[in-house]
């Protein structure tokens, strides 16, 4: 077998479904899987779920070996101790998970913010591939940021960096999650667009969104049900769609003006859906409202590559710096 030919694997792990990839030392994913994640079951069932997961890659990849693990959490997470302090999706609070994986599947491991290892995987394999200072914004149920200066990845002091979610951005706007009014999470997020929809309709607003709810057989207004309403010309959805284009590329605006970064991408659902379609207007709001306005299209705001791989491509890059030293993907 050639030098390093080993692997990593990484795990972006949901509320409701988690993403794994098996990374080799220069880059290549060898092996993906996805599956639902047990929330119902606690802690412990889904960490047996991780752990089947692993071991079903680790069949896959034979004869090749796995030397270590990243996952890639939901929430408030120490990566030095391998932490993960608060997840709401999954109810875990204080949670050793390094800790008790490593011990389950004999292998290190180490943790992260499932943001940030999505920004990690974009700057080193997907859309920021190049770059040297990313912002990599995931816009889905909530809003959330990875920050990688200088090719490092910023965990800031107390490891909240990125919570660009929470930027208040109307003082007096819709309550957020986070207990504030006004968040960006509450006015351009995925949910944030179905709230407005809903109650719209309620309102008595005509759409033929209830109609593809039904039809698709689906409860929420995923990003595939904003694709089909658009392609109607759907009057309500154009309407959200379209403001919360304006929404975000007034946040990337702010974020450029306060980090200076030479690439954003932008994730999560829509805009793996929608690409280029959902971006343009983001990217042409972002420039209008730049301080560095000459110059400014030098600033590369662009899609995710990636896409629902980010994550664990980026938890999989993480893995081999952390445990091998390499620079995977630079």
């Amino acid at each position: 077998m050639p030098k390093n030919s080993n692997l990593m694997i990484g795990i972006d792990l949901g509320g409701t479904k988690m993403m794994a990839a098996a990374l080799d030392a220069q880059g290549k994913v060898v092996a993906t899987r996805k599956q639902p994640t047990p929330a119902n079951l606690g802690a412990e069932g889904v960490i047996r779920e991780i752990a089947a997961v692993v071991a079903k890659l680790v069949k896959r990849v034979k004869p090749r070996k796995v030397d270590g693990i990243c996952v890639g959490a939901p929430g408030a997470v120490d990566p030095k101790r391998g932490i993960v302090y608060h997840a709401p999706n999954l109810g875990w609070k204080q949670y050793p998970l390094a800790k008790l994986l490593g011990k389950q599947l004999d292998l290190p491991v180490t943790v992260d913010n499932d943001v940030n290892v999505g920004a990690v995987g974009e700057f080193a394999l997907g859309a920021g591939k190049g770059a040297r200072n990313l912002v990599a914004i995931f816009v889905g149920t909530g809003i959330g940021s990875g920050i990688i200066i200088n090719g490092k990845l910023f965990h800031g002091s107390f490891g909240a960096a990125g919570e660009v979610g929470h930027v208040r951005m109307v003082s007096s706007g819709p309550l957020c999650g986070c207990g504030g009014r006004g968040c960006a999470e509450a006015l351009a997020s995925r949910s944030a667009m179905e709230k407005i929809i809903r109650r719209s309709i309620q309102m008595g607003r005509e759409s033929i969104i209830p109609r593809l709810l039904e039809e698709r057989n689906k409860d929420r207004i995923t990003s595939s049900i904003i694709e089909a309403a658009l392609a109607a010309n759907d009057p309500l959805m154009l309407e959200v769609y379209e403001r919360t284009q304006h929404r975000l590329g007034v946040l990337v605006a702010d974020v450029i003006n306060l980090l200076d970064p030479d690439t954003v991408v932008i994730g999560g659902g829509i805009a793996e859906r929608m690409g280029e379609h959902f971006i343009a207007p983001i990217r042409e709001t972002a420039f209008r409202h730049v301080m560095r306005a000459e110059g400014a299209e030098q600033i590369r705001i662009v899609p995710t590559a990636l896409k629902e791989l980010a994550g664990s491509i980026g938890a999989a890059v993480l893995a081999w710096q952390r445990f091998a030293h390499l620079n995977v993907g630079r």
